[in-house]
C-alpha cells in the first residue's frame, strides 16, 4: 500500500493594509508588518528579506502611482514549500508630472524590481481594469 502524500500545513493568516501616499508611509508599513511576520514567528532571515521586497513593492506603488494602494501578505505554496506571499496593489502610473529639479540618477533609483527578483522565489505583474498588482513569493522552509 503506497503512503499518502505529505501535505502542507495550511496557514490562514493574512494581513491587508492601506498605503497612504504621505512621507513617513513606509516607515509605518515596515514597522507594522515587522509585528505581523514575528507573530506569524517568520525566521528572522527570511523576515528581513521579506521587509526588503515589501518596501520596494511599497515605494514603487507610492512614487509612480496613484492611490489608492494596498498590501496584501500571505500564506502559499511554492513547489510544495510554504512560501510568503506579498503583493501590492495600486491604481497605476500617475498622471503626475516628474519633479522638476529631482534625481534621475540611476544609482538611486530604477533598482527596486531587480531586488525583488534577487530575493523571491518568484515574481511577477498582473494587470486589470482596476489597476496593477506587484507580487513576490519568498519560499520560507
Amino acid at each position: 500500500m503506497a503512503a499518502e502524500p505529505e501535505t502542507m500545513p495550511q496557514r490562514e493568516d493574512v494581513h491587508v493594509c492601506a498605503l497612504s501616499h504621505i512621507p513617513g508611509a513606509l516607515s509605518v508599513v515596515r514597522r507594522r508588518v515587522r509585528g505581523v511576520l514575528a507573530e506569524w514567528e517568520l525566521c528572522p532571515e527570511v523576515a528581513e528579506d521579506a521587509l526588503l521586497v515589501i518596501s520596494e513593492l511599497t515605494t514603487n506603488a507610492i512614487v509612480h502611482a496613484d492611490g489608492p494602494a494596498s498590501l496584501r501578505i500571505c500564506w502559499t505554496e511554492v513547489d510544495g514549500h510554504s512560501a510568503l506571499h506579498i503583493e501590492v496593489t495600486d491604481s497605476g502610473p500617475s498622471a503626475r508630472p516628474c519633479m522638476p529639479g529631482g534625481s534621475t540618477d540611476p544609482d538611486e533609483h530604477g533598482r527596486g524590481l531587480g531586488i525583488v527578483g534577487a530575493l523571491s522565489t518568484r515574481h511577477g505583474i498582473r494587470a486589470d481594469c482596476a489597476g496593477f498588482t506587484r507580487w513576490a513569493d519568498l519560499v520560507t522552509a
